[in-house]
């Protein structure tokens, strides 16, 4: 098939159809009664809502909103308002006591102190990468933001130390709300139904035994402007559909773009596509208005990220 900008273009109505019919199938296989999603106030897990809601009934399901002192709160406002919507059962649980008595904050802000002594609890934070890989080539080194409340940004470079401290402190929410969601599928004979989408997966933008700890993920196929196409499709609420997406782990406004993929995703989505069906360069360059130099460097960084989470899709090695 040719390239083009409108490659990524689906059949709304058939695509519900086809991923429904799998939750159905995967209930029935897997012998359980329905599914539990974590409803986190963004486009993907309210998909993800709809979907398991048209496919089992609102009945069947269960959404669990699980916050934490980090959340912006709009997120649980705009996932229980949206749950109402589907008229689906839903359970609020902060989490915030657990992850305290595991240390993760406390993790987490030594390493803060260590270069900004003056940070205290009132400060608000987040870690970055470079911005617009397409603009110009760098390292996917992290930088961390403080912001103390008063609009006084300061920003420094996290060493690997650092940076892997502060990760492991935040994974610990995504491995803690995977308790709570496979508490409450197991004591309702639910299954858990992931949230992550194609443009996530490939790129290895989940946490092992956290988001990625589910029994099905119905969205994995799905780019993520293809998500916005069907999340519109079955009417999901205009606050989520326009909402920045946001991994929503810090306290600082973080986007996925400035977290992780270093582009917005109209562009993102394209070049992963044409990465994954190895589209010649100079056709891709014609259709994006890019130049070699700049898919080279999006095809590098994919690659790049793609080997280095592999290990995050593999069930660990057994010995024989």
């Amino acid at each position: 098939m040719k390239f083009h900008r409108d490659i990524l273009r689906i059949d709304c109505k058939a695509e519900s159809e086809r991923i429904c019919g799998f939750i159905r199938q995967q209930v029935k296989e897997q012998r359980r009664e329905g599914a539990v999603v974590g409803i986190s106030g963004g486009v993907d897990s309210a998909l993800a809502a709809a979907l398991c809601t048209s496919a089992l009934s609102k009945s069947k399901v269960l959404g669990l909103i699980l916050p934490e002192r980090d959340s912006n709160p709009i997120s649980a406002e705009y996932a229980l308002s949206y749950a109402a919507t589907l008229g689906i059962n839903t359970i609020t649980i902060d989490i915030t006591p657990a992850l305290e008595i595991m240390g993760a904050y406390q993790k987490r802000d030594e390493v803060i102190k260590r270069l900004f002594p003056e940070y205290t609890g009132q400060y608000k934070s987040k870690i970055t990468l470079p911005p617009d890989i397409l603009t110009r080539d760098a390292y996917n080194f992290f930088s961390l933001k403080i912001d103390d409340g008063r609009g006084n940004i300061k920003s420094a470079r996290l060493d690997s130390r650092g940076i892997k401290t502060i990760i492991a402190a935040t994974n610990i929410k995504q491995r803690t709300r995977m308790i709570y969601l496979y508490n409450y599928a197991e004591m309702n004979n639910y299954l858990v139904c992931g949230t992550t989408n194609h443009s996530e997966d490939i790129q290895g933008f989940f946490v092992k035994y956290g988001d990625g700890g589910v029994d099905i993920e119905p969205l994995a196929r799905l780019y993520k402007t293809q998500v916005y196409q069907l999340a519109g499709h079955l009417g999901i609420n205009r606050e989520i559909l326009e909402r920045e997406p946001s991994p929503d782990t810090y306290s600082l406004s973080q986007s996925d773009e400035e977290f992780y993929f270093r582009m917005p995703y109209d562009i993102l989505d394209l070049l992963l596509y044409a990465w994954e069906n190895r589209v010649p360069l100079a056709e891709v360059c014609q259709v994006l208005s890019l130049t070699e130099e700049q898919v080279k460097r999006a095809f590098r960084d994919f690659g790049a990220k793609a080997k280095t989470t592999r290990h995050l899709h593999t069930m660990p090695p057994a010995l024989e």
